[in-house]
């Protein structure tokens, strides 16, 4: 066995004890708040020891940027798959297609959606947060600007602006996610996605139908 194979096994396992740091940490912050978390709770969660936490995190707050890292770049991940990919038929297929993640069972998992927002709530007093969470804003809104645009440019559509039709889709996403996730009696799910479907038939009656 060659010394790469063995330095690839040794690195494996902490990889995988890594990733279970991060699923218990987005379990804990779901359960207890940002300011509830301790490390002590995030390795019961897990079933590792403290010396494990320390030695891949350091300390709280790397293994707390690590995880909204994780589920930062999850859903980027998954975005960017369909934003730019080749292979839908149509334009509006596109964007069924980015309607349809939006409200995917891994996107809308009720302790991602604590982590997201609960950052996102420090994000003004924590320059660290504010700018992984800005940086993942920014980068959606400007390839779902170009979705839209190329949408507007298919109906012949001159007036609307798709910089603010992309900004007010993320925007009215981040609403519907928080609402859902606060009172999931009052605005359930279908009716979230629903409503977002509603935004995107106004805005493009060519490629979007308002009833599904």
């Amino acid at each position: 066995m060659t010394k790469t194979a063995n330095k690839t096994r040794r690195a494996q396992p902490k990889e995988v004890r890594k990733e279970q740091l991060i699923r218990a940490t987005i379990k804990c912050v779901a359960k207890h708040g940002l300011s509830g978390i301790t490390v002590a709770l995030v390795t019961r969660e897990a079933g590792l020891s403290m010396g494990i936490a320390n030695l891949h995190f350091e300390s709280k707050e790397k293994l707390l940027l690590e995880t909204l890292q994780s589920v930062t770049d999850e859903y980027a991940a998954g975005q960017t798959s369909i934003l730019e990919s080749a292979d839908f038929p149509s334009t509006g297929a596109k964007i069924e297609a980015l309607l349809a993640f939006d409200f995917s069972p891994a996107v809308i998992d009720k302790n991602k959606l604590a982590v997201w927002f609960g950052f996102l709530g420090e994000a003004r007093s924590r320059p660290t947060y504010q700018r992984i969470c800005s940086r993942q804003d920014s980068m959606a809104e400007e390839s779902i600007a170009a979705l839209f645009r190329l949408a507007l440019d298919e109906a012949g559509d001159r007036v609307a602006d798709a910089d603010l039709l992309a900004a007010g889709y993320i925007a009215l996403i981040d609403g519907l996610w928080l609402n859902a996730l606060v009172d999931p009696r009052r605005l359930p799910w279908d009716k979230a996605r629903s409503a977002a479907r509603h935004y995107l038939a106004s805005a493009f009656p060519k490629h979007i139908a308002l009833a599904r």
